[in-house]
């Protein structure tokens, strides 16, 4: 008896060391993940390299400059440098104030059309005409309506930001399982409660999935705002257009990087947001 006790309370120990276990190496990134992009971005820098140095003749190659000269002329120069990161530290407070505002209205809208039929079926249909709607041709309007500053830039970032919240938001809202709904139906719960404690955690993971794709959007939507609008503080779309008049491909290859870098970072920002929301999720699963 003595041990087949002590073998049931080994087996016991070892089931619940494994799920730790298992937990911890889920949490630790797997070598391709940081050696494949390592081995792409190589593989692009030396493409890169070898069509400017080798396939474009020397008086044409300032088309496309190699990467060595994008990093001596361009981030490496302190003077192109810190005007490139003013202007664009103006476009990511725009794109951000955007994005802000379409979070709010996009979660509102979704919440709202969750909550009654009616409301989807009058609102919804308006959300795809709004992300049908060319932007190119809206942003000309919105100057002559609201003026070619701040308040015109953030409007044009909200409207193309604002769809993939609604409809992720939305997703997530109606996801939630019956079994789930009837529990709460069967505890009573109000229409607010089930919605402030059942509904809007459960819709966090596709929530934050959309605010992950309106991240690069919005810097997008701030990018062409910056073309039309040239009133107010320069953003970086007004410097790339500098750029390419000038022919400064260097620079403009620069802001065009740093530009990209700046949406990577918002992605990443949401998607490390993600991940731990996960996590929560499935401790409290779990519990």
């Amino acid at each position: 008896m003595t041990t087949v006790a002590a073998d049931t309370a080994a087996h016991t120990v070892v089931a619940q060391s494994q799920p730790k276990q298992s937990a911890r190496a889920r949490r630790r990134p797997a070598p391709v993940r940081i050696i494949a992009p390592v081995v792409v971005f190589v593989l692009v820098i030396g493409a890169w390299f070898l069509a400017s140095r080798y396939l474009i003749a020397e008086e044409s190659r300032f088309l496309l400059p190699g990467p060595e000269k994008v990093l001596s002329e361009g981030l490496l120069d302190s003077a192109v440098r810190s005007e490139i990161l003013s202007a664009l530290g103006s476009t990511v407070l725009v794109a951000l104030s955007g994005l802000l505002i379409a979070m709010v209205l996009g979660v509102g809208f979704a919440v709202v059309m969750s909550q009654a039929r009616w409301a989807e079926y009058s609102l919804y249909p308006y959300a795809v005409i709004l992300q049908t709607i060319p932007i190119l041709a809206v942003v000309p309007l919105f100057g002559f309506w609201f003026g070619y500053e701040f308040g015109s830039r953030v409007i044009v970032c909200v409207m193309v930001s604002l769809f993939p919240v609604v409809t992720n938001t939305l997703f997530g809202l109606k996801a939630v399982a019956p079994a789930e709904h009837d529990l709460f139906t069967l505890h009573g719960a109000t229409r607010a409660q089930r919605l402030l404690k059942l509904q809007l955690p459960a819709a966090l993971p596709a929530m934050i999935s959309g605010f992950k794709i309106s991240g690069g959007m919005a810097i997008i939507g701030s990018i062409v705002a910056d073309f039309f609008f040239r009133q107010g503080e320069p953003g970086i779309g007004r410097m790339i257009d500098v750029y390419r008049q000038r022919l400064a491909t260097e620079e403009l290859l620069t802001a065009l990087l740093l530009s990209s870098l700046a949406g990577l970072i918002l992605f990443w920002f949401f998607d490390f947001l993600a991940v731990r929301v996960e996590r929560a999720h499935g401790r409290r699963r779990g519990h």
